[in-house]
């Protein structure tokens, strides 16, 4: 006890606290940053589809099989959410919402421009798309008349890029740039995709389709590997 005392008085002539001695429920300084906060997600997200064509299979040195000598085919966009929004409306405002500031067709994703990029020559309406680049639209006319558009506009990095025969989004587009149009196949889903969501769709070793969907919409486009 005298042991205690003479300690205690030592600590307080000092300004040392032994542990046993701090107040009951006081907090204990560290040295901890505070956590850092995460940025915010985007309202919509980048996305992109890939498939590989023109290959073969065959089987490596190990014995496995593989796919051989493929060409990409690459679609990036952004990918806006329903968030239980009607996206598409009816009547004469049909397809209105999604031509915002005066476009005249649909950039079909968010932001940035959606983009074709292919590493081999592709057929659609019987029209050959070179290897490259491109931008895709789509014009909604109406909820059964959907025109797929390849154009050959490039795409800005934001809205204030002042890079010429560039695009943000769809605004200011022409149809002077376009490679192709080609009439889309529309259908119904059994089930509605809160996210829009491009993919290819019934491929084969020749080709397949270009699909977008987004709530119980899907709607397609034919192509081919050309040579």
């Amino acid at each position: 006890m005298k042991h205690l005392i003479v300690t205690a008085a030592v600590a307080c002539a000092t300004g040392v606290v032994p542990a046993y001695a701090q107040t009951a429920g006081a907090t204990p300084q560290t040295n901890a940053q505070p956590a850092a906060q995460a940025a915010p997600r985007p309202a919509s997200p980048a996305g992109t589809a890939q498939t590989q064509v023109a290959g073969t299979w065959g089987k490596n040195a190990r014995g496995t099989e593989v796919y051989q000598n493929g060409k990409w085919i690459e679609i990036t966009y952004g990918r806006p959410i329903m968030r239980g929004r009607d996206v598409y409306g009816s009547g004469a405002n049909y397809a209105k919402g999604l031509l915002a500031n005066g476009a005249t067709v649909w950039r079909a994703g968010a932001n940035v421009s959606t983009r074709l990029n292919t590493e081999v020559p592709l057929v659609i309406a019987g029209k050959t798309v070179p290897a490259g680049e491109y931008s895709l639209f789509i014009d909604t006319k109406s909820p059964t008349d959907w025109t797929l558009i390849v154009s050959t506009w490039g795409a800005k990095k934001s809205g204030g890029d002042q890079t010429p025969d560039t695009l943000w989004g769809s605004f200011n587009y022409t149809p002077d740039k376009d490679v192709i149009r080609i009439p889309m196949t529309i259908g119904k889903l059994p089930v509605s995709f809160d996210q829009l969501t491009w993919n290819f769709v019934d491929m084969k070793g020749d080709g397949g389709k270009i699909a977008i969907m987004w709530g119980d919409v899907i709607a397609s486009a034919p192509f081919a590997v050309g040579k």
